[in-house]
């Protein structure tokens, strides 16, 4: 059964290069050299990998550079294997299917300075962020990059190196700057997080008194659910599709749409990837993803981790 079809494009994989120890960075065009559909500044996309494994990686060029999508992959031994397969099993030439963009930062409010805080490999998506704001004649913006040791996509780096508005921090060398001292005071900035969970922390702890709309956070991996101890039964009921389940407590929605046939994308499983949302109709969902907005939420919810609050939940599938 289908209640929604999923898209998924044909990609070629053009390229491999060296991003830096233990990265890929990976190039996919289409078949044809046609253009790929247009995307926001650091938007992800799913990639559907060999075995029926599914992905999300963080585009980390130019939207104006719309004939191939580039990523970078840092190999994961102890990750969930997409990363694995990407490194020893991917090469030029295999086809890789991928779902259409999504998500992204917005760069066009009327935001006056930009400031990106990356660690590591999170510095993906705000090479592509950095990239539109050079190119659209946008000069206020620092992108400040947390590593140890050798920088990740030195090549894709240096511009801003070059014209200062980026800067690496060496951890190894000394400690990590304070976030806050990196956000300055300047409510009429924007500014955005990728990295792990103690960077992420702080500066969330930085960024507590900022206005929502102007602070994104995107995370290597989705923080732990605690279990919900009032967790009860309820009923889900698709629209479209005129049937009904009951999902158990304990078991996710996302599981529950899949028991009975129905398609759904699905990538981290956790609420952070985007991969699976879907809109609600009626009822008073339980939001625990960390990726939609207060507004978004008003219509739409992250099956893989939402829940009801009510005994019925309407779901537009």
């Amino acid at each position: 059964m289908k209640a929604r079809p999923i898209t998924t494009i044909k990609t070629i994989v053009e390229t491999i290069e060296d991003g830096g120890p233990d990265i890929k960075l990976f190039a996919l065009a289409d078949p044809d050299h046609w253009e790929l559909p247009p995307f926001l500044p650091g938007a992800h996309i799913d990639l559907h990998l060999p075995g029926g494994m599914v992905r999300t990686y963080s585009l980390c060029n130019d939207p104006a550079d719309n004939r191939r999508y580039l990523v970078a992959v840092k190999r994961e031994r102890a990750g969930r294997g997409g990363s694995i397969i990407l490194h020893d099993e991917v090469r030029a030439g295999d086809t890789i299917g991928v779902s259409l963009p999504r998500g992204g930062l917005k760069l066009d409010h009327d935001a006056s300075r930009f400031i990106f805080v990356a660690g590591g490999i999170g510095v993906t998506p705000f090479l592509s962020a950095a990239a539109f704001l050079k190119r659209t004649g946008r000069p206020y913006f620092k992108l400040h990059l947390m590593v140890r040791g050798e920088p990740p996509l030195a090549d894709l780096l240096a511009p801003f190196l070059e014209t200062g508005h980026a800067t690496i921090h060496d951890t190894a060398a000394k400690p990590r700057p304070e976030i806050a001292s990196l956000l300055g005071s300047t409510q009429s900035s924007a500014i955005a997080c990728c990295g792990p969970a103690s960077m992420i922390d702080d500066f969330e702890q930085a960024s507590r008194d900022w206005p929502d709309a102007r602070v994104h956070i995107e995370r290597f991996v989705p923080p732990a659910l605690p279990a919900d101890p009032n967790a009860r039964a309820y009923t889900l009921a698709l629209s479209r599709s005129k049937i009904e389940t009951r999902v158990e407590p304990g078991q996710t929605m996302l599981a529950a749409l899949l028991g009975l046939g129905i398609d759904i994308p699905a990538s981290c499983c956790g609420g952070i990837c985007g991969a699976c949302k879907v809109d609600w109709l009626e009822g008073h969902p339980i939001h625990r993803d960390r990726v939609l907005s207060p507004t978004e939420r008003a219509r739409s919810l992250m099956v893989c981790v939402a829940g009801s609050a009510e005994d019925r939940l309407v779901l537009d599938l």
